[in-house]
């Protein structure tokens, strides 16, 4: 019995004397590639870092993260083939590591090769399909590819795969935009106001949109009819012409005037704002307006000077804008903050505003906004609006408004706007 047991214990001794000789080399060469990586990490001697990686692939050929290891340094270096041999090297023997796609395509963009990068990021997708940075990838080079049509289609299919990617958002719009697109359309708003003997307003209106590759062309036609007590005291006509044009690959330029015979609207408006877009999904504008109306009591000219800042955050678009106005040497304040969360395309999303004071933006109250820029005007509401059939854009918004007509005295107004537009 005493022997059987000696033997056992021999036996055991020997083998767990074989199993640790079998791992040593791979105990080693964890230690080697861990000690390499913390040299690297530090970025003080890559060299070093080198030289224990071609040690580790002498020791170990098949242990690929020194193969990764070196595609990285190399690429750090600024040794392109060495990098690009050793990335394609480990992607060549096992797809399974990320890191290498992800490498290799960082040199690739630095290098500006556009369809070896488009090459590399396809076959990344289709190892990875559901990884989101191999996309971006690829948008980052059909963006060099400049070719607007095919980045729209492939943003068109990763946005229903990422709804919540920003940039990708950001960047569809505004291709949206440069696409050809002709549209007929009318809107129609309704005011009603808390006040007896007040309202309701009604404002209607025709309109043109032109889109091109440059940028669009918007006319428009609108009549406002002011009634009290069921009779009109007030209506004409209004005569618009906008225009929104690119000034460069990520910014554009929004050109506006109007004028109008009748006292219901301002005599004359004119408007530019500049437009950046700007990573991670953000925007922002600067911008002027002009706005001269000519009451009973004689003319009077407004300045508005306009900052806004928009963000994409996933499906959302936050904006906030803000108007510094001034008649003579008096100053008034207004702030709108809109939010939009988008459903498909650019027709389709729903929408929420709040803001305070009266901007020369918004058509429906323009008509006394010599009245209420100088007096406190609080607002809320929302909307929603959808591209039917892919040729048909329908809108509708309500707003609630709580607003000053008088010092001390206030009024609650409740807007009620509808849109219909048609593409051809």
């Amino acid at each position: 019995m005493k022997i059987r047991v000696i033997y056992l214990i021999i036996g055991l001794f020997i083998s767990c004397a074989f199993y640790s000789e079998s791992n040593a080399q791979k105990i080693d060469s964890d230690s080697l590639l861990f000690t390499a990586l913390e040299i690297a990490k530090e970025g003080k001697d890559r060299s070093k870092a080198i030289a224990m990686a071609k040690l580790g692939i002498q020791e170990a050929p098949d242990y690929l993260d020194f193969h990764l290891l070196l595609g990285r340094l190399y690429k750090e270096e600024g040794q392109v083939d060495s990098a690009r041999y050793f990335l394609h090297y480990v992607i060549d023997h096992n797809p399974a590591y990320k890191d290498a796609f992800s490498y290799l395509l960082g040199l690739e963009y630095e290098e500006r090769n556009i369809q070896e990068g488009l090459n590399m990021a396809d076959n990344a997708i289709r190892e990875y399909p559901n990884e989101e940075r191999f996309y971006t990838f690829k948008h980052a080079f059909l963006q060099l590819q400049r070719d607007e049509r095919v980045e729209f289609d492939f943003l068109k299919s990763a946005i229903k795969q990422f709804p919540d990617q920003s940039s990708f958002r950001q960047r569809l719009n505004l291709l949206e935009n440069r696409l050809d697109n002709d549209r007929i359309g009318t809107h129609y708003s309704l005011t009603l106001f808390d006040r007896d003997a007040v309202g309701p307003w009604h404002l209607t209106g025709l309109q043109y949109i032109r889109e091109r590759r440059w940028g669009s062309l918007i006319g428009r036609v609108n009549y406002a009819n002011r009634l009290s007590s069921g009779s009109t005291i007030d209506s004409g006509f209004q005569y618009e012409l906008e225009s929104y044009f690119f000034t460069g690959r990520r910014s554009y330029s929004y050109v506006g005037l109007a004028y109008s015979p009748s006292l219901v609207f301002p005599e004359q408006r004119y408007g530019y704002s500049f437009f950046q877009n700007l990573d991670k999904g953000w925007e922002w504008e600067i911008g002027g307006r002009f706005t001269s109306v000519v009451p009973p009591e004689g003319r009077r000219d407004f300045r508005s000077l306009i900052f806004g800042l928009g963000k994409y955050v996933g499906s959302w678009w936050i904006n906030l804008r803000s108007f510094i106005q001034n008649e003579d040497t008096q100053y008034y304040p207004a702030f709108t903050l809109t939010s939009r969360y988008y459903l498909n395309t650019r027709f389709d999303y729903f929408t929420m505003i709040a803001g305070y004071g009266t901007s020369p933006d918004e058509r429906q109250t323009l008509g006394q906004f010599e009245n209420r820029v100088a007096l406190d005007s609080w607002r809320v509401g929302g909307g929603y609006f959808r591209l039917l059939g892919e040729k048909f854009v329908t809108g509708t918004q309500v707003m609630y408004n709580y607003q000053e007509y008088h010092p001390g005295r206030t009024q609650q107004e409740l807007e009620f706007s509808l849109v219909f537009q048609m593409i051809f």
